[in-house]
């Protein structure tokens, strides 16, 4: 298969325009593949439902079919994943699919498409477009794009919505996400904080599933935990992707870089404790220019800080301290966002009630970021996703077809007299 056969090769182009490191774009075109790898038992999944003799001599059925032109909106921060969790369902599910990457790192879509073509995909079926508003406008006001997919910012996110389904479009449109991790006093804490150390800090903390909150629960366990993440913390290897040995590279833009660094010193204005600072990083030599932002780690946050309320998405873990279950949940619940959370926990009890009742669309239960496997599928809840369905999974064959149900009689010894009342199929 082209795409695992060169896996390598794309992960290379990844961390080119985008910066993260080698392995991390590896890990991304490997989660992206899973999904081509569901896709592939589209037959299965599309098969439909009969029921014979609903009625006297009457046979009903049900069919899925596809929508037509589809298309994908997707963003910088996983150039080759995210794609990957529309195309394969969608062109599978037998539509033809349009991509417009993010044009900060478009050329692991272009790749992509080269490849799919040289594997024998007739000529339209798979195509690439490239811009910025002026394309994503375009797709949303065409008469002939059926559907919608998108991942983004959450103000985007709304828009592609509102825009879409205003045009008569199916729409499923990920936002932003503001991820937590609840530390209960019995986890294994050495556990809990290699898990942030990831869960945080991976990919320059530039995805929807980054743990951006870690949430002990009692002021020992904080202390614990603080004590444990600060050395870690100061001895992560930050450097370029093109040193195989640094474990978090930089930041995609000057912007983005500038956005992190205002939203630290906003959150040391208004009170929390910046406990290990990244703004002070000193590039590598020959990368002074490169967009570096050290991992930070704030302590002593409050939800009314804008550190806490807001999307920072970058190498920032905030510390929000709380004295019980009850409140870490209540702080969960009191944000706009529901994307991914996280309990840290030896307790089955708590575990499963955690489970049951938090209001967050994924939840991972002693796993930092549960980002689920291509056969089940992705979202959040809240202000994280516009739309009825979630991505990939079945969910991702119910958004890219319709389901049509025919209801057959065949004349032979029937009544055909005219009937003016409601059908019973008698």
């Amino acid at each position: 298969m082209i795409l695992w056969d060169r896996a390598d090769q794309l992960a290379e182009a990844i961390s080119a325009e985008h910066g993260k490191t080698h392995d991390d774009a590896v890990g991304e075109v490997t989660r992206g593949l899973e999904v081509v790898e569901f896709a592939v038992g589209a037959p299965h999944l599309l098969k439909g439902d009969f029921t014979e003799d609903v009625g006297t001599g009457v046979d009903s059925n049900s069919v899925r079919q596809s929508l037509g032109v589809v298309a994908g909106i997707t963003p910088f921060n996983f150039p080759a994943m995210v794609p990957m969790w529309m195309f394969p369902v969608a062109i599978a599910c037998g539509n033809t699919f349009v991509l417009k990457p993010s044009e900060r790192d478009p050329s692991a879509s272009l790749l992509i498409g080269e490849w799919l073509a040289e594997a024998g995909l007739p000529a339209g079926v798979f195509n690439v477009v490239q811009g910025d508003k002026e394309a994503v406008d375009a797709l949303l006001n065409h008469p002939d794009v059926k559907a919608i997919s998108f991942v983004g910012s959450t103000p985007i996110a709304k828009y592609i919505y509102e825009t879409g389904t205003k045009n008569g479009k199916r729409v499923q449109a990920l936002g932003g996400a503001k991820n937590h991790m609840v530390i209960l006093p019995d986890a294994d804490l050495d556990m809990a904080a290699n898990a942030l150390m990831g869960a945080a800090y991976g990919s320059a903390g530039e995805r929807c599933m980054a743990i951006s909150v870690a949430v002990p629960v009692t002021e020992a366990v904080a202390d614990a935990l603080v004590e444990r993440l600060v050395p870690k913390i100061e001895t992560l290897k930050v450097g370029p992707a093109a040193d195989k040995a640094s474990e978090m590279g930089p930041v995609v833009t000057k912007a983005a870089q500038e956005k992190i660094i205002g939203r630290i010193n906003k959150g040391e204005a208004e009170g929390a404790k910046v406990v290990v600072d990244g703004r002070s990083f000193t590039p590598p030599q020959g990368y002074e220019n490169g967009y570096f932002v050290g991992p930070t780690l704030i302590d002593n946050v409050t939800p009314e800080m804008t550190v806490w309320r807001e999307e920072i998405f970058g190498p920032v873990l905030s510390v929000v301290r709380r004295k019980d279950y009850a409140e870490a949940v209540d702080l969960i619940h009191s944000h706009d966002y529901a994307n991914g959370v996280a309990v840290f926990t030896r307790d089955g009890d708590a575990a499963r009630n955690f489970a049951q009742d938090i209001e967050v669309g994924m939840v991972g239960v002693n796993v930092p970021i549960p980002v689920p496997m291509a056969f089940h599928s992705f979202g959040g809840w809240k202000q994280s996703l516009f739309g009825d369905h979630h991505m990939h999974g079945m969910e991702g064959v119910r958004f890219y077809t319709r389901l049509k149900t025919i209801t057959t009689r065949w004349p032979m010894g029937v009544r055909t007299d005219p009937e003016f009342v409601m059908p019973t199929m008698g």
